[in-house]
């Protein structure tokens, strides 16, 4: 059987190239959403340091959306799915935090990860558009 598959300039066959270029957008989305299951499956997440404990859980909790935003967005190259996207994984991250014992699933913070995920894709995308230039 021959090998009829076109190659770039490598010689590399072009499946395997877009192969990679899969996994490679898809991947990062992957681990991180990942990391943010395995944070919620965590009971008490807590810092010890008082009303401060809420200000930085609220902030980690933007700031990993934030993440996950910009790398939805750099997958997917559309932002409006990448902010769909985020904010459903956000919402299941809520429910799924609802039946972790010493956890619960909040409406407030599905919003402030949507926060989060909206400035991730803004981000990402501003940082792009000025590679560009």
């Amino acid at each position: 059987m021959s090998d009829t598959a076109p190659r770039n300039h490598a010689g590399l066959r072009a499946s395997g190239v877009r192969h990679r270029r899969l996994v490679g957008l898809w991947l990062p989305v992957v681990a991180w959403a990942g990391l943010i299951f395995a944070l919620s499956s965590v009971p008490d997440l807590g810092t010890g340091l008082g009303g401060w404990d809420l200000v930085l859980r609220k902030l980690a909790h933007a700031s990993e959306y934030a993440v996950l935003g910009a790398l939805l967005v750099r997958a997917l190259g559309r932002p409006s799915v990448a902010f769909g996207l985020g904010v459903a994984y956000a919402v299941s991250d809520e429910v799924h935090q609802a039946l972790v014992p010493g956890r619960a699933g909040s409406p407030l913070d599905v919003a402030i990860d949507a926060i989060g995920v909206a400035a991730g894709v803004v981000a990402w995308q501003w940082v792009s558009r000025r590679r560009r230039l």
